[in-house]
Parts: C-alpha cells; structure tokens; sequence
C-alpha cells in the first residue's frame, strides 16, 4: 500500500512518514568529511529542513568559508534528544556499519578450490 501524499508549504509532497519520523541535523565539513556531531533531533521533516535553514542563516561567513555545513539524516532517536547524546549514537551506529560491511569483504563469494583454505 502506498504512503498517503500531504501537500507541504514548499510545494512538495510529504509522507506521514516523512511528517512523523525523527530527523538528526550533522554539522559537517564539506572539506575535510569531518563531523562535528549531531546539534538538534526534530520531528518532521519540514521541522528539520526549517531548522538547518535557521543554522544556516545564522552560521559566520567565516565558518562557511571553511567548509562548514549542515545536512538531515533520518534517524530512530526521539525528537530533542540531547545533541551528545544522539552524536554517540549515530557514530556507535555508523562504526556498526562499517564493520559489518567489512567482515562482508572479508568472506569469499565463491568458495575457494583448495579445500585447506
């Protein structure tokens, strides 16, 4: 069944996933790929993309000289969550990712045909 479309103020149709699930803003270098964590869990995604704009807005011309930046990922932590606390999360999340995707790597796809190995 498909997800019943909500008009948005933008113009663009959301989901009620899309109006109810939670969402991280990720303070980031564009330059570096540094993460400098989570700084705010929302509800909704037309809470989230208002909240970026509003760090954006606010954000030293200096700072995006630098290559700072914010993004959105969808996330399972509830709305207000503490900005540490959801940076440890997410970092626990992506280090779990990454490993599984390396012992992935790891195991041959096709059995190898000397039977010692």
């Amino acid at each position: 069944m498909r997800d019943r479309l909500y008009p948005s103020l933008n113009g663009l149709s959301l989901t009620r996933d899309d109006l109810t699930s939670s969402y991280a803003i990720i303070r980031y270098n564009s330059r570096t790929y540094q993460s400098a964590g989570v700084v705010a869990v929302v509800s909704g995604r037309h809470n989230a993309e208002s909240e970026l704009k509003k760090f954006e807005e606010s954000q030293d011309s200096s700072d995006r000289h630098e290559g700072w930046r914010y993004l959105i990922d969808r996330t399972s932590l509830k709305a207000g969550t503490d900005p540490a606390e959801a940076t440890r999360h997410r970092q626990a999340e992506l280090e779990a990712r990454e490993s599984k995707a390396l012992k992935e790597t790891k195991t041959p796809i096709f059995p190898s045909p000397d039977p010692r190995r």
